[in-house]
């Protein structure tokens, strides 16, 4: 197989992604605008770090752009169980903090990888988080991701559906983060499948983020809440911040090759709440919500 140097190319296209989602998210907020702070890397790249605050809507955002490159850390290479070689990453990074209790936290990454001994493979996915799970929303959403995958391989949305539910699980809790969506990783140029077709896909995706993400904007944000919607969104941020601190792999990756930490933990919200031991009314939304946080749900 011919494996097509497209490093570049892809680079390029991360950067305008997150021009167009920053651009998209702004109006929809209609008060917050990005900040960008650009950083160069020690052993190597940068990137443009952008956070948006105290909105109309949003109440913390990010939308992070990193092309890195560098001798790969050792602790990559054995958790990998590759020989010793420089690598290259680049891509988007996004998760949006509201501050209605009914607007749901999103999360997108997408990726791309390659080391210089010609190993090479793309990543991402989209999953959204709901304070509070609203069918009609998880189904809407799951439909708009279902419709990306399509248009590439009708075998992906199963798969990757089935991989974040996977994924996005907390074992601890015994309960899921949200109502999933996709992941994926590890995508490489197989017989029929070419490393183009591939950046196809992870382009379908990455495009599909600003219209779905503004839509459930759009329609959640003037609900009414109370304090107690707001005290349940602090404790369901505690869950948030619990499954990216022990669990989340970009995490990880990103504290294991020297990465910028004000970047990588940009992804924690600007509160969160953990009480002691609590226990929610019975049939109220909060119980309804705790019973669809669970592996398997087929929402569409």
């Amino acid at each position: 197989m011919e494996i097509i140097n497209m490093k570049e190319e892809i680079q390029n296209y991360f950067m305008q992604l997150q021009d167009a989602i920053c651009e998209a998210l702004e109006q929809t907020d209609g008060v917050a605008k990005f900040k960008e702070d650009a950083w160069q890397r020690d052993g190597g790249g940068g990137g443009r770090t952008r956070v948006i605050a105290n909105g109309n809507i949003i109440e913390k955002g990010g939308v992070n752009f990193s092309a890195v490159h560098g001798k790969t850390p050792a602790k990559i290479l054995e958790a990998l169980s590759l020989p010793e070689s420089n690598f290259f990453a680049t891509g988007v990074s996004i998760v949006i903090h509201p501050s209605n209790p009914f607007v749901p936290i999103i999360h997108m990454n997408v990726r791309y990888f390659e080391m210089s001994n010609g190993t090479y493979w793309f990543g991402g996915g989209i999953d959204l988080t709901p304070h509070y799970v609203q069918d009609e929303d998880a189904k809407w959403f799951h439909q708009q991701l279902k419709n990306a995958c399509d248009k590439h391989d009708l075998g992906y949305y199963p798969k990757f559906k089935t991989w974040a539910d996977d994924y996005f699980y907390i074992p601890h809790r015994k309960e899921t983060r949200g109502v999933g969506g996709i992941f994926f990783d590890h995508l490489k140029e197989t017989d029929g499948i070419s490393k183009k077709q591939l950046f196809d896909f992870v382009k379908e995706i990455g495009n599909s983020f600003a219209g779905i993400y503004t839509t459930l904007m759009q329609k959640n944000a003037t609900k009414t809440f109370t304090d107690e919607n707001k005290k349940w969104q602090f404790l369901r941020r505690g869950r948030y911040v619990e499954f990216n601190l022990v669990y989340d792999k970009g995490t990880k990756f990103g504290l294991d090759t020297d990465g910028r930490t004000e970047s990588i933990l940009m992804s924690l919200p600007p509160v969160a709440n953990w009480d002691y031991n609590v226990e929610v009314k019975e049939n109220s939304e909060e119980e309804k919500t705790l019973s669809k946080l669970v592996k398997g749900i087929a929402w569409i």
